[in-house]
């Protein structure tokens, strides 16, 4: 998968607003807010359902009802079209829930 360049990654993020890019430039982020921690863990348990289907996995972490993600492709070292469309689908998802 090839890396995103600095350009592709900002044109793609005016889709994302509500995700950020770390200082480094190579992963994106957003804390995601449910009613509760059933809300979060069913939240959870559908990204990861679809991150096995697709090969590619968040780092995560969940306390209570708040869920923060981040993606970024290891083996690129960077942001790769796989994290937008992951982090497309996040936003999906939480659609879902509010």
């Amino acid at each position: 998968m090839k890396k995103l360049d600095t350009q592709e990654v900002g044109k793609l993020l005016q889709d994302l607003p509500h995700w950020t890019l770390d200082a480094a430039g190579g992963a994106i982020n957003r804390e995601f807010v449910l009613a509760d921690f059933v809300q979060a863990f069913g939240f959870m348990t559908q990204i990861a359902i679809t991150a096995e289907k697709c090969n590619h996995h968040p780092e995560w972490r969940n306390v209570y009802h708040r869920v923060h993600i981040t993606w970024t492709t290891h083996d690129a070292n960077g942001l790769t079209a796989n994290d937008i469309t992951m982090a497309q689908f996040c936003d999906q998802a939480f659609a879902g829930y509010v």
